[in-house]
């Protein structure tokens, strides 16, 4: 398929099973950043297909690091994670410019779906 992901979480964990959803769904993981300073960097060097960003992380937030790749290149499409109850900042994302969010904990369906919608695939 060819479909290149990066993967921004300030958790191992997170960024585990993140990598291990998109690899079984026969995408190919380029790049992991744990925090946004590094997905701003990746994602200049890489330039993937799709980013999967948390928006709490340390040294810079997921919202900076989603401005500051929207203006790299402003066609990239970027999903939100989030935890429950941080609505407004899920809102406040999409406003930003991300293409679509889930929330955590993640349901397998759900990434993947996200990533087929945003990428307009089947």
């Amino acid at each position: 398929m060819g479909i290149d992901v990066l993967i921004a979480d300030d958790l191992k964990f997170i960024k585990l099973v993140l990598r291990e959803l998109v690899e079984k769904a026969g995408f190919r993981v380029v790049g992991e950043a744990s925090n946004g300073q590094e997905a701003v960097e990746l994602y200049k060097d890489k330039r993937p297909d799709v980013v999967l960003m948390d928006i709490t992380m340390p040294k810079m937030d997921g919202l900076s690091a989603l401005k500051q790749i929207l203006k790299i290149d402003p066609q990239a499409k970027i999903i939100m994670c989030s935890a429950l109850g941080q609505q407004s900042l899920i809102v406040q994302a999409l406003q930003l410019g991300a293409k679509d969010f889930i929330v955590k904990p993640f349901r397998e369906d759900r990434v993947i779906a996200a990533i087929k919608k945003i990428l307009d695939i089947e």
